[in-house]
């Protein structure tokens, strides 16, 4: 039988909640929530489970040290093999695949996203697909940008966003545009 479980750990931006499942030995990530100006991460998790209970093991405490220390400006690798994808559509598995191989300290724009895995005209399949990433930070889709610059949304926020993305050593103009010549695909 499968149990999900929450954690809610702290951060810059007032907190994130890693949901998962075990059965048996087996971890799954569900989802990780941010909180936003609007909404705690932990009430978005309730609102979205509504069978979970407050739980904690040894790989979710290290998965929430690892987004922590991303947070605080780290190089982390995560581990793409523990995230349940089986409720994403194929297509945006393909997006969140395409976007976790952006490197820290570069962008991409959804134009470009979708060229690379051949969806054309696509800017706002990759957009879609990224707004609904059930794994940010994991899968940094703070890396995003649109074409002229401008950030474009985020789970988090856009005040987020910039700050992650000014961590990983992103310029802005005074306009909040990014300036970068470090452009993926």
């Amino acid at each position: 039988m499968d149990y999900r479980f929450y954690n809610t750990f702290s951060s810059p931006f007032d907190t994130f909640t890693i949901v998962w499942k075990e059965n048996g030995s087996e971890l799954i990530i569900q989802r990780i929530f941010l909180s936003d100006p609007e909404l705690k991460s932990e009430v978005k998790a309730l609102e979205s489970f509504k069978k979970i209970e407050l739980g904690s093991s040894l790989s979710i405490m290290s998965l929430g040290e690892k987004i922590q220390r991303f947070f605080k400006g780290e190089d982390v690798k995560f581990d793409l093999a523990v995230l349940d994808f089986t409720k994403c559509s194929e297509v945006q598995k393909r997006v969140l695949i395409a976007e976790n191989g952006i490197p820290r300290g570069w962008v991409s724009v959804y134009k470009r996203i979708a060229n690379h895995i051949g969806i054309k005209n696509g800017a706002r399949v990759v957009g879609n697909a990224l707004a609904s990433n059930p794994f940010p930070i994991v899968i940094p889709c703070h890396r995003a940008i649109k074409t002229n610059g401008e950030l474009g949304g985020y789970q988090g926020g856009t005040k987020m966003k910039r700050i992650l993305l000014e961590i990983e050593g992103i310029e802005f103009s005074d306009r909040g545009k990014v300036i970068t010549d470090r452009i993926y695909y």
